[in-house]
């Protein structure tokens, strides 16, 4: 077992021919490939049970008899206990072993997931959430330090690459199925489904994780220290951009049905935008070492223009497909590019860059929810997508005039890699050719410790 005790508190790329940090491995080792292969699982239902309720609104809001408007309180209260633990739990626990911390949050998904599945009211559905919104905010401050732990330094961008892939899959793929399975087997199903599922992977994560030591002093540094290196305005412009986007998002589900989308459809509809994240993922890795800035400026841009142009299309549900496939793929870049921007600064260690992006992203998607829901329910569906327009604009004006936390030029990890198709079916690759490997190490341990016990007098002869 590897056992990996520390790690550089940037992922500065290193020299040719330099030694790795005291304790991370020289090489790639099975074990370690399939240790990020679960933090990859792990990530597709940390993000399927996030937004798992965005495609399920309306089914859940007429089995527990509350308002479309109400139910996304769901969405608001996850946010808000992950903005509000992300920093202190991450701060909590540096000290105590990592795999222990990453089964944990595993298993809190799925006792949120098993609560909600089997929730009698309102009430005990925003419980479960709350549950699930300790786990996340510890897991995603803890899941891309741990992928860099685990590997040789020269591989650490490629790590964070595949943990932060299943983020994406799980937008892209895991919260389109279950809204499928919800529309024709029941939300309770759905849901339980998911939970299963997690605790399942908590006890793959238990047995195959490598070991990893927390840090005994984690390179937290202070609020000046962050408002110097930019820190603060990537994670103010991170907030604001995932504050836009939920404001519409959060009731995509009716929005489409208002469009003129059959309930029954919404799943596949989420398959289908969700589908055109991939070629802002496909954007993101091609252009995060080369022009970050200008990506995500243009990104942004983009989502501005699409979002606004929602109401001129609505009364066409081909022109509402066009449209929001735009703002999908240009949101698609920007999660990769604000962790990459956030993590460059080097003003914090990894692990808390983690926790200070996902309070933020947490945050705003508390705050846009809430406005989401107080404009439906005041304005109407009609009025979402200028309100999120708004707030989109000033994440943009923030990215704009931040140019130490989004330089132009430069960059102290200047090679980070990060999300890219490429990386992706790389890395499946690796994992695939190296299974075999496993299972045969695994076959010999299990043989020499029977043939042990054997030499044991009074077992067997």
């Amino acid at each position: 077992m590897t056992d990996t005790s520390t790690a550089p508190r940037t992922l500065r790329t290193p020299r040719a021919g330099a030694a790795p940090a005291v304790g991370q491995p020289h090489e790639l080792t099975p074990r370690a490939v399939v240790g990020i292969a679960v933090l990859g699982l792990a990530t597709f239902f940390a993000i399927t049970t996030e937004l798992m309720p965005v495609g399920l609104l309306g089914s859940m809001s007429s089995s527990l008899g509350v308002s479309v408007s109400s139910m996304g309180l769901v969405i608001t209260v996850y946010a808000v206990a992950v903005a509000v633990l992300a920093l202190p739990l991450t701060l909590a626990t540096t000290r105590f072993p990592r795999r222990a911390i990453l089964v944990a949050t595993l298993g809190g998904y799925a006792l949120s997931n098993l609560l909600i599945a089997l929730a009698p009211s309102f009430a005990v559905v925003c419980a479960g959430r709350v549950i699930g919104g300790v786990a996340h905010a510890l897991f995603f401050s803890v899941a891309s330090a741990y992928a860099t732990k685990i590997v040789p330094p020269r591989l650490a961008g490629r790590a964070i690459a595949f943990v932060y892939s299943g983020s994406s899959l799980g937008f892209v793929i895991g919260v389109p199925i279950a809204t499928t399975v919800g529309e024709h087997a029941g939300w309770r199903l759905a849901v339980g489904g998911v939970a299963v599922a997690s605790a399942l992977l908590a006890v793959v994560a238990l047995l195959f994780l490598p070991s990893v030591r927390g840090e005994s002093q984690p390179h937290l540094g202070s609020v000046k220290s962050w408002a110097r290196s930019g820190l603060i305005a990537v994670a103010i412009a991170d907030l604001l951009l995932f504050a836009g986007h939920y404001v519409v998002y959060t009731y995509i589900g009716p929005y489409l049905e208002g469009a003129g989308l059959g309930h029954d459809y919404i799943g596949g509809a989420l398959l289908v935008l969700g589908g055109t994240g991939i070629i802002g993922l496909v954007a993101a890795g091609s252009f995060v070492d080369r022009a970050p800035r200008q990506t995500l400026l243009v990104a942004v841009a983009v989502m501005v223009a699409s979002i606004a142009a929602l109401p001129l299309v609505h009364g066409s549900l081909v022109g509402t497909f066009v449209v929001a496939g735009l703002w999908m793929a240009a949101n698609g870049t920007t999660g990769t590019l604000f962790m990459a921007a956030a993590i460059r600064t080097g003003g914090v260690s990894p692990d808390i860059a983690g926790a200070i992006i996902n309070g933020a992203s947490n945050i705003g998607i508390a705050g846009g929810a809430a406005v989401g829901g107080a404009v439906y329910s005041g304005a109407g569906l009609g009025v979402l997508p200028l309100a999120a327009a708004a707030v989109l604009v000033v994440s943009f004006g923030v990215v704009l005039a931040a140019r130490r936390g989004f330089p132009v030029h430069g960059h102290s990890q200047a090679t980070l890699s990060t999300t890219s198709i490429p990386v992706i079916t790389t890395s499946i690759q690796a994992i695939t050719t190296s299974i075999p490997t496993v299972i045969t190490s695994s076959i010999r341990t299990i043989q020499t410790h029977t043939a042990a016990i054997r030499t044991v007098p009074g077992h067997g002869g």
